[in-house]
This record gives C-alpha cells, structure tokens and sequence, in this order.
C-alpha cells in the first residue's frame, strides 16, 4: 500500500522475556527504598547509577489516574545533586549553560539545557540558586558532576564540587498542596511554582520546592540527611490518608500527554537545545558565554535539521514501545521517530513524542507510524502538550 515501507527489516524487534535486573552495590539504594518495597514495588529502573521505582501494584493507566485526581508520593533521589559552591560558583554555572542566569535570585529553580562543545544536550537539569555563591545542578541521567569538575580544573576557577547527602522526595497531584500544608503549614501555599522555601523539619532546615516531573501540580522536598529518609516517608504517609495516598512514580501517559521529555529518550548529546524547543532558553548576544555558543549560533543561522513533536496515531492501543517506532511521510520518506509512545485512555488515541525533519512537524501534518514491520498506522502531529483539542 505504501510502496517500499514493507521492506522494513524486523531488526527493532525485542523479544519479550523475563529479565531481571541484577543488583550490586554498584546501584545505589535510596533512603526510601526500604518504603517502596513495603509498599509493593514491582519495577525498578536505574538513572544516575541508583534506583528509580518504576511501578506498584496498579496498571499503567489506573496509576495515570490517581495520579490527575490524588496525591501520590515518588521516591525521584535518583535526581542526584551537583553541588557547585564558591567565589567563582556562578562563572561555571554560567559557562556550563546558554540560559542567563545573571537575574537568578536565590529562591530560584531555572530549568536549563547544559551542552557540550559542539552544542550537543548533555543533560536537561533544574538549577537550584541557594545563594550568591552556592547552587545545586538536580540532574537528568547523565553524570555532571566529573564534566563540571573537569572545566572548572581547566578553567582554574575557585569552586567546590561535590554530590551532597540530598535526596528528592516528590509529592504530586491535584490534592499535594493540602496534603503539604497539613505537614508544614500554611506557609507552603506561598510557593510560587519553580520557587524553592526553607521550612523546618524535625529541627533541620529543608528545602520545597513547587516543582515536579508532572502537570498535576506538587512539590519536591530536597531531603538533606539521608538517616532522615523513613521518618519523612512515613510523616508523608500518614498525613496523605485522608488524601487517598499512594506509592507512584513518573506516570508514562502523564509525562507525554504533558510533553515533559525524557533524557536519553527523547533527545541525548546528538540533538541541540533548538532541536528540542529550548530556543527561548539559549542566550545568543554578547551577554554571556558558555561551552557550544559557536556551535549553538551556527545552527540557529542555518535552522535545525530535526524538531520535537507529539504524534498522535490510531490502530489498536499501544504499549510503551522499548524500541523507537519509524515515522514516515505518506510519500513513504522516512522523516523520524517516536521515541515515548502509550495509549491515552483520556484522549482515546495513542500519543507519542519524537524527533522529525523539521519541515514534517507543523501541528496536522499527517505521518504514518510503524509500530512492527509492515504495520502502518496513520497519525497526525500535534502540539505539545497534548489536549483534548490538540
């Protein structure tokens, strides 16, 4: 029907089996480990060489919605810190991303794109500003701490870098707030999104922020003490009761219908901030300097090759694809790939994220998805993120 698209190989196949993960002390636990065991984790994966819970005793989709009407707790330490302290804290920090952090006040969570010299994303990280000269880099997957301690060596700057003892604990959902508020006190409404307080905890000081890897609204309480971990997961617990708590973890439909992009997924050190739709983010006149901003420029002046879209498709309900799925054009030119991809059961289509040739990635364009060899199935792209009219 499509000409050549049936000559397809079947080399993105994956056979189905029982695979274990075998651990080691080379995959860190968590201080929460010991609680999401309790609570009946079924699947881990590991980000940052430590544990991510992947999955409790409900489905994909029956977490996807406790998740938009409830309150979950997510063990996220796998959002490890790179703790850049010192006189010339803000000069790495700087040169080390494209997106001005000259006006950054303490208090402050800047998402940011770190590249690498040819302006490759190496990581998609929220910075935290603790002070004029102390920030905390809560990475993605990709270690951060060894390239910023190589430049600031070749840099000769006066810096400490370190990972310290802090462990993000986050609380998402529509009902985190009252949740948050019966913990800590009315003060936690005064958190204004991306903005970080200092409250107290068990006479220590603990840093919230309105922040999270999901649109349900919530927060993530950077947890600085690790021997603290069981006490604040059972606070948590025992004051979400009457919130409908649960265990959860990073919702697959959530993060795609919400366009929230996934390090090592959705783009890695071979796309550029432009590719992923982080122009707005990138500083390109003399204001400041960082690694790639040659680079960075040079693609800006010729145009991305590839963008990030969402793909809506049909056909029968798709599972989370372990492989890219093979998007093409209805002329059958391979123009991309989805890389994210799952059923919505609100939309009641199956919705992706990938990376196309940017002249296929204006909303409507009509694509066919390959989801096994032979099979095509007819999409359209979309906005990001993904809504009922979208």
């Amino acid at each position: 029907q499509y000409g050549g698209l049936n000559k397809m190989s079947k080399e993105n196949l994956i056979p189905q089996k029982n695979i274990k993960l075998n651990m080691s002390r080379r995959i860190r636990r968590t201080p929460f480990t010991n609680k999401v065991e309790e609570c009946g984790v079924s699947d881990f994966t590991v980000v940052n060489h430590m544990l991510l819970p992947k999955g409790f005793k409900n489905t994909v989709e029956e977490d996807y919605w406790h998740l938009r009407e409830n309150v979950q707790v997510w063990d996220v330490s796998c959002q490890r810190q790179v703790q850049i302290s010192g006189p010339d804290a803000a000069k790495l920090v700087q040169k080390m991303t494209p997106r001005s952090i000259k006006k950054m006040e303490t208090g402050k969570c800047f998402y940011i794109p770190i590249l690498n010299e040819s302006a490759g994303m190496i990581n998609d990280p929220v910075l935290l500003k603790l002070d004029d000269d102390m920030f905390w880099i809560s990475i993605a997957d990709s270690d951060i701490l060894l390239w910023a301690k190589g430049y600031a060596i070749g840099l000769n700057l006066d810096v400490n870098i370190e990972e310290p003892d802090v462990y993000p604990l986050a609380i998402q959902g529509p009902k985190s707030e009252d949740l948050m508020v019966s913990v800590f006190g009315e003060d936690i409404k005064k958190i204004k999104f991306f903005n970080y307080r200092v409250m107290d905890f068990m006479g220590t000081k603990q840093i919230i922020a309105r922040s999270g890897y999901s649109k349900q609204g919530g927060f993530e309480i950077y947890l600085q003490g690790s021997h603290f971990g069981n006490e604040l997961w059972d606070l948590i617990w025992k004051a979400g009761k009457p919130y409908n708590i649960c265990p959860g973890s990073p919702n697959l439909i959530e993060r795609i219908e919400g366009g929230l992009m996934s390090y090592g997924n959705e783009f890695n050190r071979s796309n550029n901030p432009l590719e992923c739709g982080f122009e707005h983010l990138c500083c390109f006149t003399d204001e400041i300097n960082y690694i790639g901003k040659d680079a960075l420029k040079k693609i800006l002046l010729d145009g991305p090759v590839r963008k990030i879209c969402g793909i809506k498709f049909g056909g029968p309900e798709t599972s989370a694809c372990t492989v890219p799925y093979k998007v093409f054009s209805e002329s059958a030119e391979l123009i991309g790939e989805i890389t994210s991809a799952i059923y919505s059961p609100r939309l009641a289509k199956n919705v992706g994220l990938g990376m196309l040739k940017s002249k296929y990635t204006e909303v409507d364009q009509a694509v066919l998805v390959s989801t096994s060899p032979g099979k095509y199935l007819g999409g359209v792209v979309s906005k990001l993120p993904f809504d009922e009219g979208s």
